[in-house]
C-alpha cells in the first residue's frame, strides 16, 4: 500500500503543481515508484492517455516527471469550464454533462466521492508514494461541507498536508495564519508542516518572520523556496499568461508570434515548445492593439469555439488578423477550436457548447463544422501532406493528440488537406492548408512539439521574411527531462527532505 503526502495552498496559484511535480521527480531520483493524484481538477488544459482518457494536463505533465504513463486514475474528475456558468464535467475520462456550480455540488458529490476512492486504491496498489494534490484553499469555508479535492481526500488518503503559500504576492504570513485558523481542529492537525514558495531576496530578512510564524502555529517552516526563472514546466492554470503579455519589439533576427488568447482558451502548452526556440518570440494577445506586426498568428483551442469566434468578432481581433494576412507574409494557424474559426460555418444544432446554434466562420478554409454529443479524445500519428508551397513541412512524421466534441467535413473536395492520418486499418485527412499555403489548421494538440516540423515551420517563415535558415534542433525531450531535474534539484536544495520522509513513514 503506497504512502501519501498531500501538497495543499493558501490560495490558486501559489506553486502547488509545481512543487508536485518536483517531488514526483525527487521520489523517482531516490529510486521510489511514484504517481501524483488529483481528485479533481478545474481547467481547460488537458492531456490524453494512451487509452484515449482525457486528464488535467498537470497530472500528465506530473506523471511525466515521476517516469510513469498517465492513466485515467491521477485525475478521476476533470472539469472544464465553458462559460462564466458552466462547466463540461469528466469523470474518469469521459465527459459526462455540462452542468453549474449549483447542480454539480447538489448532484455529484457521491459519484464523484465513489471515483475519487476508487482511484486512491488503484493508485495505491500500483506505487510507494502518492503525491496529492489539492486546489484552491482548503478554508473555502462555503463549500467545505461538499468539497472533493482537500482536506476531505487527505483523510481518505491519510495524507499528511504540507501547506504551501506564495511569498511573491505578499501577506504571507497572513496567509498562512488565516488558512489555519479556518481549518477545523482534526484538519489544523493534519497540517504538518508548510512551504514558501517563490522568495526573491535575502533569506536572513526573512528568518524573523520564519521563527515567529513558526513559534505562532507550531509547525515547521520545511523549506523556503525562491523563485526559479525560466522554468520549463508547463504550467496548470491559464493565469500564467497574464504574465505573458505582448513585447513592445522583439529582434529583427527573430520571428513574432502572437497568439490569441481568447475567454476560454484551452490547451495553451500547445506553445510551450515555440517558447524554447532562440529566435522566436511568443507573445499572447487579447485586444487589438496588442496584436502589434507579428510574423505568424496563431488562433489555440477553445472550450467554446463559437462565443470565442463572437468575440473575435466583437473586439476587432478578427478585423485586425484579415488584414494582417491579406498580403500573405504573415502565416495564420488555426489549432482545434482555432481550426475550426478558420472554415466556413460552425453549428451547434443541439447547443452543446452554445446557445447560439451556428455562426459563420473566417471562411478561410473549405470546412463546416457540427457538434455532436460525442467527443473524440485520442493520440495520433500521422504524415504531412505534400504540396509544392510546402517543400520542407512535406512528408514529415509527426504526433499529437486530439480533444474535441465537433466534426468537420470538407466543403469540396480537398486537394490539401494538412495530414493523412492511418487510424484502425483506415485512412483519413485532418486539417486543411489554403492555395496560397499561408493559412493552414489542423485538430491536432501538440503538433508544435514535433522537432522537425516546428524548425521548418520556423525556417520557411524565417524565408519569408528574407532571414537565413536555422539548422540548429531544439530536441523537447531532452531539455523537458533537462527541466525536470532543473526544477528538483532547486526545490530538493531549499527543502528539509529528510522530514519530508519522515512524515511520509510516519
Amino acid at each position: 500500500m503506497a504512502k501519501s503526502i498531500m501538497i495543499q495552498g493558501t490560495g490558486s496559484d501559489v506553486g502547488k503543481s509545481v512543487i508536485v511535480t518536483a517531488l514526483c521527480r525527487i521520489f523517482k531520483q531516490d529510486g521510489y515508484r511514484v504517481a501524483p493524484f488529483k481528485s479533481q481538477n478545474m481547467s481547460n488544459n488537458s492531456y490524453v492517455t494512451s487509452d484515449g482518457k482525457e486528464i488535467g494536463r498537470a497530472q500528465g505533465v506530473q506523471a511525466e516527471a515521476a517516469g510513469i504513463e498517465a492513466i485515467v486514475e491521477m485525475n478521476p474528475i476533470l472539469i472544464k469550464p465553458s462559460g462564466d456558468h458552466h462547466s463540461q464535467i469528466v469523470l474518469m475520462g469521459r465527459p459526462l454533462h455540462t452542468v453549474n456550480a449549483v447542480q454539480y455540488r447538489e448532484e455529484y458529490f457521491e459519484i464523484g466521492k465513489k471515483a475519487i476512492i476508487d482511484s486512491l486504491h488503484h493508485l495505491q496498489q500500483q506505487v510507494d508514494f502518492l503525491v496529492i494534490e489539492g486546489a484552491g484553499s482548503p478554508a473555502e469555508i462555503n463549500l467545505n461541507d461538499r468539497e472533493l479535492v482537500n482536506m476531505r481526500v487527505a483523510r481518505w488518503a491519510d495524507a499528511p498536508v504540507i501547506l504551501v503559500a506564495d511569498i511573491d504576492r505578499g501577506g504571507v504570513f497572513a496567509s498562512i495564519v488565516g488558512t489555519l485558523d479556518l481549518l477545523h481542529d482534526e484538519d489544523k492537525k493534519r497540517v504538518a508542516g508548510v512551504i514558501i514558495n517563490k522568495f526573491r531576496g535575502d533569506l536572513s530578512l526573512l528568518q524573523p518572520g520564519i521563527e515567529w510564524l513558526e513559534n505562532y502555529i507550531q509547525k515547521p517552516v520545511l523549506g523556503v523556496i525562491p523563485f526559479l526563472p525560466s522554468l520549463e514546466v508547463e504550467a496548470e492554470d491559464g493565469v500564467v499568461l497574464e504574465r505573458k503579455g505582448a513585447p513592445r519589439e522583439y529582434a529583427g533576427e527573430s520571428i513574432g508570434i502572437a497568439v490569441i488568447r481568447n475567454p476560454r482558451i484551452s490547451n495553451f502548452t500547445d506553445f510551450y515548445a515555440l517558447e524554447l526556440e532562440p529566435d522566436v518570440s511568443v507573445y499572447y494577445v487579447s485586444h487589438p492593439t496588442q496584436l502589434g506586426n507579428p510574423d505568424a498568428i496563431i488562433l489555440p483551442g477553445t472550450k467554446n469555439t463559437i462565443e470565442d469566434l463572437k468575440w473575435l468578432r466583437d473586439s476587432g481581433l478578427e478585423d485586425q488578423i484579415l488584414k494582417a494576412i491579406k498580403h500573405r507574409r504573415v502565416e495564420l494557424v488555426g489549432i482545434c477550436g482555432g481550426y475550426q474559426m478558420l472554415g466556413e460555418l460552425i453549428q451547434d444544432p443541439l447547443n452543446i457548447e452554445s446557445s447560439m446554434g451556428e455562426i459563420i466562420g473566417f471562411n478561410l478554409l473549405p470546412i463546416v463544422t457540427t457538434f455532436h454529443e460525442i467527443k473524440r479524445t485520442v493520440k495520433i500519428m500521422g504524415k504531412t501532406n505534400s504540396f509544392p508551397l510546402w517543400k520542407d513541412l512535406s512528408n514529415q512524421l509527426v504526433h499529437g493528440y486530439e480533444i474535441h466534441m465537433g466534426q468537420s467535413v470538407y466543403t469540396k473536395e480537398c486537394n490539401k488537406p494538412f495530414l493523412i492520418i492511418e487510424e484502425d486499418g483506415q485512412t483519413h485527412f485532418d486539417g486543411a492548408v489554403s492555395e496560397e499555403g499561408n493559412v493552414w489548421g489542423t485538430y491536432i494538440h501538440g503538433i508544435f512539439d514535433n522537432d522537425a516540423f516546428r524548425r521548418g515551420w520556423i525556417n520557411r517563415i524565417r524565408r519569408k521574411k528574407g532571414l537565413a535558415a536555422v539548422e540548429i534542433m531544439v530536441n523537447t525531450k531532452e531539455r523537458k527531462e533537462e527541466s525536470f531535474n532543473r526544477l528538483a534539484d532547486h526545490v530538493r536544495s531549499c527543502l528539509q527532505m529528510g522530514k519530508i520522509y519522515e512524515l511520509i513513514f510516519s
